[in-house]
């Protein structure tokens, strides 16, 4: 379609001939994320929201709003949408309150949506400013500026209520503003508590039933898994706490970091509709996990009323089990381990450092006593040959993490880990920690020994240190040889000696008079003091 004659014509059409003439432009152009004559454009998205500005019935503002939303994937047109009067108009319709004072009326706008074409206008809106926001800086300050975070948080509050695509977008465009825009965290964290709304949020789209004070109901066996809508919102709302929780903000409230962790061990724990998406909500679940206090993760094993193992201190790791399962996924995976492995790599090694029965655990299940000392540690397809291949990995960030997490299931013990990695592979850690000589680190664990089994101790004589494992005697290769080839091989040994030492390869060494090597010829100097037997008078 003509660009120019759409400008024309929304001039002066009415809200039903401007309704078709952009829903037939939408169609055209859905598929385009780059468009030609950005300045017509730009034009385009002025009249648009002039047409939004006015009193036009919701199928009208549904048709405006799917165009502006097409639209406001190039960051090049997005000038007339940037600026407050044009977000004023995006937030009105998205039904978002500006200022501190929306947070008492967002209920009262929440509820006036009747019709099912006010919803929709209402997703319309929210998705439009999640592409404005993403895309335009201009536009982020705008939402600074007219406090939008303020009618985010309120309807934080009336979570139950919300249609989905509702809630998701209000979700995505709270993770969008607060992933851009760093400064507004601590006004989201301090004067909106929105660590606290979030975590209800969770609490809700995961319908937890608390049994303890950070202990929510075991899922039941047969249960449904997760909904689709509900994995969704679940998603948005932990990228969004994510960028709550950074270093920053770990000292704030424990009570609220110890009840997050809970909700998120029922997470780990429950099944969506599709392996994917599980290992999906895994993902975020971890990253979340790594920004809380390590003090806060006895949590994931603290569960009195369903139990533990004895062994464990009464303690249940079915949480720790399901993060090892996760490692390991992503390890067998081969590809993105920087994103994929070490935020999940990181979690254990500071839930080890940190919590006795965790370690001990996972040692367990990646340590076992060793055996097998025949094959090389990296050789094989245990989770324990796994990590030790990584400690040689081309990437520094993925090698120093998985050297750190097996050095702690060692309890930081030189000897214990070149037992299960040989010198080879831990040379790299060592060197970074300055202890290639031995010792251990500055962590102080338990007293519990480590005992070696009797395979073990019978073939540790035997073992190399350096590649951690009993090594084939080598055959000597004069063995079979007859008289006349050894004496070949030595005469050809000096020939090459020789020649190395013509080319000045090889250089013949004398002895110094004070005892010290030096080349041959400076020892056979004769100086005059030290070879006088005659007067020179």
């Amino acid at each position: 379609m003509d660009l120019n004659g759409i400008l024309s014509q929304l001039e002066s059409a009415n809200e039903e001939d401007a309704e078709t003439l952009l829903h037939r432009y939408s169609e055209e152009v859905t598929m385009t994320f780059f468009l030609p004559d950005y300045l017509v454009i730009q034009k385009l998205c002025q009249n648009v929201l002039t047409v939004l500005g006015r009193q036009v019935r919701p199928s009208c503002q549904k048709t405006c709003l799917e165009t502006l939303r097409i639209l406001s994937r190039d960051k090049r047109v997005l000038g007339p949408v940037a600026t407050r009067e044009g977000m004023l108009v995006l937030t009105g319709l998205a039904m978002l309150r500006t200022g501190q004072e929306g947070e008492d009326k967002q209920e009262t706008a929440q509820d006036a949506l009747q019709s099912e074409e006010e919803k929709r206008v209402v997703v319309e809106a929210l998705k439009c400013l999640c592409n404005v926001v993403y895309n335009s800086a201009a536009a982020q300050q705008v939402c600074v500026d007219i406090q939008l975070v303020h009618g985010l948080c309120a309807s934080l509050r009336f979570a139950r209520t919300w249609q989905h695509e509702v809630g998701l977008f209000i979700l995505r465009l709270f993770f969008l503003l607060s992933a851009l825009r760093p400064d507004v965290r601590g006004i989201l964290r301090k004067d909106c508590h929105a660590v606290r709304l979030l975590t209800e949020v969770l609490e809700h789209t995961l319908d937890v039933h608390w049994v303890g004070t950070y202990e929510a109901a075991q899922p039941e066996p047969q249960a449904l898994p997760l909904p689709t809508e509900n994995n969704e919102r679940a998603m948005e709302a932990l990228k969004a706490m994510f960028n709550l929780t950074l270093s920053e903000s770990r000292n704030e409230d424990n009570h609220q970091f110890r009840l997050l962790a809970a909700i998120l061990r029922h997470l780990l724990m429950l099944k969506t509709e599709t392996e994917e998406k599980t290992e999906e909500v895994h993902s975020h679940t971890v990253n979340l996990l790594n920004n809380l206090p390590a003090s806060c993760l006895d949590v994931l094993i603290d569960v009195p009323v369903q139990g533990g193992v004895e062994e464990y201190g009464g303690k249940n790791l079915e949480a720790v089990q399901v993060l090892l399962d996760f490692m390991e996924r992503r390890i067998d995976k081969g590809s993105n381990y920087k994103e994929g492995l070490t935020p999940v790599l990181s979690l254990l090694t500071e839930g080890s450092r940190c919590h006795r029965e965790i370690r001990r655990y996972i040692k367990t299940q990646v340590l076992p006593p060793l055996k097998d000392v025949k094959n090389r540690p990296e050789v094989g397809t245990t989770i324990r040959n796994k990590l030790v291949r990584l400690m040689t990995h081309v990437d520094m960030g993925v090698k120093q993490t998985a050297a750190e997490f097996l050095f702690v299931l060692c309890k930081e013990s030189v000897d214990n880990l070149l037992k299960y990695t040989g010198y080879g592979n831990a040379a790299g850690l060592l060197v970074a920690r300055g202890l290639l000589a031995g010792g251990r680190g500055e962590t102080e664990y338990s007293e519990d020994e480590d005992s070696d089994t009797d395979e073990y101790k019978s073939a540790k004589p035997f073992i190399n240190p350096i590649t951690g494992h009993v090594e084939e005697p080598m055959p000597n290769p004069v063995e079979e040889m007859t008289e006349e080839q050894k004496e070949y091989e030595a005469e050809k040994l000096a020939n090459m000696f020789d020649k190395l030492s013509r080319q000045n390869v090889i250089r013949p060494m004398g002895v110094r008079p004070d005892g010290t090597l030096a080349p041959l010829e400076e020892t056979l100097i004769c100086r005059p003091e030290e070879n006088s037997d005659t007067d020179s008078d």
